[in-house]
């Protein structure tokens, strides 16, 4: 069979696939670990910090050595840390002496994985000689969403069914997509970003005045994506009174869907929207579901604005990268890993500050969304600077 980059495309759906197992497995495993390994929530928490913070540190040094080593040695790699490490959730607590050593163990081993896809999938997807990027991208990036329903679905009716106390089996069945997806990097066609030429070092982005717009936009993509993500569950469970089940199920699940239908259509469309006008108007419904779930004193609607910002933020992520990559055209690996830090330190700081906010009213989310508008608006104005820039270079 010869494959050539159109299953490079597919094989990088499943990376984003691989990297929405490695975030929102294990959550779903929690109060099986409280039980299991008497662990406390404080340091469960920790597990959460030590992923992020470990991919945080994967993003800023990815630009250091992946041109070095190539990008198909880099992203066979990360599927391969993404095993180790959801195996290791099965296995590691239970050969080492300290159960919850064995679990931080495996959540540094696949956040290795999963720094190293953020920062691979976009620029080898953006190298494939294809002619609607931003249309690629975006659906791109609509497997992430597409992944963490399944995440969701598959494990929650798994755990009912199967039964709790099987939980081991879940983490090695979700392996084998990044262990049969590495097989298939393996053998599919990479190109280069820069054939012909060098990417921008990180000097010379951080020289260019119009890189520091879009990493200002990721911080708020990021930021306005997760401040309304992280809390949608307990938002429905707090405000519904529902179980957590069907809280996850209403909330972040019902979110991830909207998301992906939101990356989904402009990848068909894009051809009749301008990427940008897309952009702008998003981030107008982002403010409006903010304004809509802080303010609104029905349950029920409040939860619904909660699902439509998942439609509003879709585009936002993938259209910020295709924007960046269209405008700096030597941005190169460096740009790409420079970006998916920003996004991040917008996922850990959106909902961070909501929650912040939240506790200092007395445990009040609606009080933490309304201060969260902050992102959108910063994505909305950030959006108004770029097109009057743009028509400026005409």
């Amino acid at each position: 069979m010869k494959f050539t980059y159109k299953h490079t495309i597919r094989a990088s759906y499943f990376g984003y696939i691989t990297q929405a197992i490695v975030n929102n497995l294990a959550p779903l495993l929690f109060i099986i670990f409280t039980r299991e390994f008497g662990i406390s929530l404080g340091k469960i928490t920790l597990l959460i910090t030590i992923n992020f913070g470990t991919q945080l540190i994967v993003d800023s040094i990815a630009a250091l050595f992946v041109d070095r080593i190539g990008y198909r040695v880099s992203i066979i790699a990360a599927h391969v840390f993404s095993v180790l490490g959801l195996v290791g959730l099965s296995v590691f607590p239970f050969v080492l002496s300290d159960g919850y050593l064995g679990l931080l163990l495996a959540v540094i081993l696949y956040a290795i994985g999963g720094g190293l896809l953020e920062v691979l999938v976009s620029p080898i997807v953006e190298a494939c000689p294809t002619d609607n990027k931003a249309a690629v991208m975006s659906l791109l990036h609509s497997f992430y969403c597409w992944g963490v329903v399944a995440v969701v679905l598959i494990s929650t009716l798994f755990l009912r069914f199967v039964g709790e106390e099987n939980w081991r089996v879940l983490p090695i069945v979700w392996a084998l997509v990044p262990l049969v997806n590495a097989i298939i990097f393996a053998l599919v066609p990479i190109a280069k970003l820069n054939e012909d030429d060098e990417g921008m070092s990180m000097k010379e982005l951080f020289s260019t005045k119009i890189f520091w717009l879009f990493f200002v936009l990721m911080i708020a993509s990021g930021a306005s994506e997760q401040a309304m993500s992280q809390w949608a569950s307990a938002f429905a469970e707090m405000g519904l009174n529902v179980s957590k089940t069907i809280g996850d199920i209403m909330g972040p699940c019902m979110f991830a869907i909207l998301m992906g239908c939101a990356r989904t259509f402009y990848g068909k469309y894009s051809e009749k929207v301008k990427l940008i006008n897309f952009i702008l108007g998003s981030a107008g419904l982002c403010i409006g579901t903010y304004i809509v779930a802080s303010l609104v004193d029905n349950a029920v609607i409040s939860l619904i604005a909660c699902a439509v910002c998942g439609l509003s933020v879709g585009i936002m992520w993938p259209g910020v990268f295709s924007m960046a990559a269209g405008t700096l055209k030597r941005g190169g690996t460096a740009m790409f890993a420079i970006l998916a830090l920003a996004g991040d330190v917008g996922c850990s700081a959106g909902p961070t500050v909501v929650g912040f906010v939240s506790g200092a009213f007395g445990d009040d989310l609606k009080k933490g969304l309304l201060v969260g508008l902050i992102f959108p608006v910063v994505m909305l104005f950030g959006g108004l600077v770029y097109k009057r820039w743009k028509r400026r270079m005409k």
